[in-house]
C-alpha cells in the first residue's frame, strides 16, 4: 500500500484515490518570468517522482501543472508589481513574449532532467473568464470586498482558515516584516482575487470584469484551474514548501467558500534546497539554474541522481563536491551496466536471494512515502550481490529506473572511435616508458573528447562519460 505524508492531517496516511485505480494530480507551475531555479527543479522533481510511484502501482494518473503567465506579484501582501510585467521591463519584450520564452526554457530544464510532463498544460491567461465567475460566486456568498486597488476575500469569514499549517496566527507574525498592510484591508491575512489597473497606468496584461479593469489574483488561479481539469475535490495537490502558510492555504479558503469543499484530499510538499547552507533567493540574486551547470560540464541526470539521495520532506545542501559526487556515481553506475552487459556470470547456489526479495523491498521502499534514499541504495547492494546473474541484475536495474528515471536503458556499449583508440595506444607508451607528463596530456585530450579513462593492475579501462 502506497504511504504518503498529508501536510493537511501532518501525518503519513494511505493512499485511497477518489476513483479506483486513478489519481488526480495538481502541481503548482512555475512563474514564467524568468528561469527555474535548482531548488524550484527539486519540487518539480519530487512531483514527478510521486507520479512515476503511481503509476509502478499501475495508478492511471491524470496530472496537471499551471503556467502563471499573470497575476504573480513581487510581494505576498498582494502588493508590487506584477512579474510578468517586470520581467517584460527588464528585457525590453512584450509580457507575451517573456512568458513564451521562459515556458520554453522551463520544458527544456524538464527534458534536461527527464521530467515527465504533465498531462495537461493549463495556461492562467486562459482561464481568465473562469476566474472571474469564481469571484462572483465568492461574492454572492459574502465572502468578499472591495478596496481602492481591487477586489479582496475576507479570511475572517473562514472558520478554519489557515488549517493547512495548523496554526492560528503565523501570518499575524508577519506584519510589518515582507506583508504589509494594504489601505482598506479588513485583516492581514486577506488577499487580492481581482486586482485593479491603477489610474493612468496602462498594462500589458488586463481584463474588464464586473468590478474594473484589472488582471486575477495569483492564488485564484490554481483554484480554477485544478478543479477546471479535476473536478472538487481531486486526490493530489502538490508544490514547495513555501506554499502551505499563503497560497495552498487562500486556495483552500476559496474553494471552501465557494463549494464547501477543502479541494483535494492531500496535500504534499517538498522541503528547500540550500545553497552551500543557505536558502535559494532570486530576489538575492544567488540562484544557480541547470544551465550553469551543465555550462560547468556536469550532466543534468547528475542533479537528479542527487535529488535521489534526500528524502522530499528533507532540506537538501546542494554543493559542487556533492553534485561531483553524484555525477561520479552516475559515472559508475553507467560502468557497471556495461560490465553486466557483456556476459552472463551464474548464480551461486549457496545463500542465494530470490529475485522477488528484491522487487518486494523496493517496492516497499518506494511505497513508504517515497523514500528514493533507501530505493538507491537497495539498487547498488543488488548490483554486488554475487548471488544474483548479471542479466538478472541488468533486469532489477531497469525495473528500478521506472522510479528513478535515469535513463539507464539507454547505456550501451559503444564502439570506442579510432582517434580515441590511437590516443589510447599512444598514451599506453608513455606510461611503459614512465613519461607520465605525457600520459596525463593524452588522459586530457581523450577527458575533452568524451571519454573517461581510468588505470588500474589490468592497464587502462575506458568508459564513456555519462
Amino acid at each position: 500500500m502506497l504511504k504518503i505524508y498529508n501536510t493537511l492531517s501532518r501525518k503519513k496516511e494511505i493512499f485511497k484515490p477518489i476513483k479506483t485505480k486513478t489519481a488526480g494530480i495538481y502541481t503548482c507551475g512555475p512563474t514564467v518570468y524568468w528561469f527555474a531555479h535548482i531548488g524550484n527543479l527539486r519540487t518539480y522533481f519530487f512531483e514527478e517522482i510521486l507520479k512515476r510511484v503511481l503509476e509502478y502501482n499501475d495508478y492511471k494518473v491524470r496530472h496537471v501543472m499551471n503556467i502563471t503567465d499573470v497575476g504573480h506579484l513581487t510581494s505576498d501582501a498582494d502588493s508590487g508589481e506584477d512579474k510578468l510585467e517586470k520581467g517584460a521591463q527588464r528585457e525590453n519584450k512584450t509580457v507575451w513574449e517573456v512568458a513564451d520564452f521562459y515556458t520554453k526554457h522551463f520544458k527544456k530544464d524538464l527534458e534536461n532532467l527527464n521530467i515527465k510532463e504533465p498531462t495537461v498544460w493549463i495556461k492562467a491567461t486562459d482561464t481568465i473568464k473562469e476566474q472571474i465567475a469564481l469571484i462572483k460566486i465568492l461574492e454572492k456568498k459574502g465572502f468578499t470586498y472591495q478596496i481602492a486597488d481591487g477586489v479582496y476575500f475576507d479570511t475572517s469569514k473562514i472558520k478554519n482558515y489557515g488549517v493547512l499549517w495548523g496554526n492560528k496566527k503565523p501570518i499575524e507574525l508577519k506584519a510589518g516584516a515582507r506583508v504589509k498592510v494594504a489601505l482598506g484591508k479588513k485583516n492581514i491575512a486577506d488577499f487580492a482575487l481581482w486586482k485593479l489597473t491603477p489610474p493612468g497606468v496602462k498594462r500589458q496584461m488586463e481584463w474588464d470584469s464586473p468590478w474594473g479593469r484589472g488582471f486575477p489574483g495569483w492564488h485564484t488561479e490554481c483554484v480554477v484551474m485544478s478543479i477546471k481539469n479535476l473536478g472538487i475535490p481531486f486526490d493530489i495537490h502538490c508544490g514547495g514548501i513555501d506554499h502551505i502558510q499563503i497560497h495552498h492555504t487562500n486556495e483552500i479558503a476559496q474553494a471552501q467558500a465557494a463549494y464547501g469543499e477543502i479541494m483535494a484530499n492531500y496535500w504534499l510538499h517538498s522541503a528547500f534546497l540550500n545553497i552551500e547552507g543557505g536558502k535559494i533567493s532570486k530576489s538575492a540574486g544567488d540562484t544557480i539554474t541547470l544551465d550553469n551547470l551543465i555550462e560547468k560540464g556536469f550532466n543534468p541526470l547528475s542533479l537528479r541522481y542527487l535529488f535521489l539521495t534526500a528524502r522530499y520532506r528533507a532540506k537538501l545542501d546542494f554543493t559542487w563536491q556533492s553534485l561531483k559526487a553524484s555525477q561520479n556515481a552516475l559515472q559508475n553506475l553507467h560502468a557497471k551496466i556495461l560490465q553486466l552487459q557483456e556476459g552472463q556470470t551464474p548464480k551461486s547456489s549457496a545463500g542465494a536471494a530470490p529475485l522477488s526479495v528484491y522487487q518486494k523491498k523496493f517496492l516497499e521502499f518506494i511505497n513508504d512515502d517515497l523514500n528514493m534514499p533507501k530505493a538507491l541504495a537497495l539498487m547498488w547492494q543488488m548490483i554486488n550481490d554475487p548471488t544474483l546473474s548479471n542479466k538478472e541484475k541488468y533486469s532489477l536495474i531497469l525495473d528500478m529506473d521506472k522510479i528513478f528515471g535515469l535513463d539507464l536503458d539507454k547505456i550501451k556499449t559503444e564502439k570506442i572511435p579510432q582517434e580515441i583508440s590511437i590516443l589510447i595506444k599512444e598514451r599506453e607508451k608513455a606510461r611503459e616508458i614512465k613519461d607520465w607528463a605525457r600520459a596525463d596530456e593524452l588522459r586530457k585530450q581523450i577527458n575533452e573528447a568524451g571519454w573517461q579513462v581510468e588505470d588500474g593492475q589490468d592497464g587502462q579501462k575506458l568508459n564513456k562519460k555519462a
